[in-house]
């Protein structure tokens, strides 16, 4: 069921917002060739101990797309890994491709977030160009999300970007509907047919989420921890996401790190 929320419950979604965006503005700029998968998991797990009324949406969460409760504070998926991806012990090289989502629940409210950067001091321009296409098509598509415009117009929006970089698209993940629970109502497929599907209204709360992969649009799961979602053909993946509040006078980004 779609739920709604009122202009009071958008000002009560906030704090958890500026949460989220702050811890990953502080991981973007720390992680470095050398920072250990685990590292960044108990840092979000201390920042979260810290904040009052904070808790993890991710520990002990158990839905059918993973193998087991997830465990962990955040998803970390690095190079070909896009999402979903169990923190463990690697330290990051040179190079790496680095996604990085959180969902934390404050108050009762949660907001969800991603981001991907490259660490190191000589990036792969392949893989500028891929994190800049899940950023333009985010960025395009919370343009379009305001009450009248139809959820297929988001959908067709990410999509179209994608084709326009030349990058496969895969349906099976997307965004979804944020509030006192991470994954609701509406699914936001990367994907679809503009003027088409639900009409957005004044009080939709929704996690936009583009990913692609550099050459395919298969993806598996990975064996050894159940969770962690990988390119088929061993390709990069990049992932930016935000929980947006969609209002009369337009879109809030309720995980805006720019403004922090």
């Amino acid at each position: 069921m779609i739920e709604l929320k009122t202009p009071r419950e958008i000002e009560e979604m906030k704090p958890a917002g500026r949460f989220v965006a702050g811890i990953l503005k502080e991981l973007q700029e720390t992680t470095k060739v050398g920072t250990n998968l685990l590292e960044i998991d108990e840092f979000v797990h201390k920042k979260i101990v810290d904040r009052k009324g904070a808790e993890s949406c991710y520990v002990d969460y158990a839905p059918d797309f993973g193998t087991g409760p997830f465990a962990h504070y955040i998803c970390t998926s690095v190079n070909d890994a896009v999402l979903h991806g169990i923190p463990y012990d690697y330290s990051l090289k040179d190079g790496d491709l680095v996604s990085l989502d959180l969902a934390i629940s404050v108050d009762g409210w949660v907001a969800d977030s991603a981001v991907s950067f490259v660490v190191g001091n000589d990036p792969d321009p392949e893989d500028l160009r891929l994190i800049k296409c899940t950023q333009e098509a985010l960025a395009a598509a919370i343009d379009v999300a305001k009450p009248g415009n139809r959820l297929g117009d988001i959908s067709s929006t990410i999509g179209d970007i994608a084709r326009e970089y030349g990058y496969p698209i895969n349906l099976e993940f997307g965004g979804h509907g944020v509030g006192h629970i991470m994954h609701g109502d509406p699914h936001v497929p990367n994907d679809g047919k503009a003027h088409h599907g639900y009409k957005l209204r004044d009080g939709l709360v929704i996690a936009i989420e583009p990913w692609f992969l550099k050459t395919t649009d298969e993806i598996y799961q990975d064996s050894k921890d159940g969770w962690t979602l990988r390119s088929q053909d061993g390709s990069r993946g990049a992932h930016s996401e935000h929980t947006i509040a969609i209002t009369e006078d337009g879109p809030i980004i309720l995980t805006n790190r720019s403004n922090l």
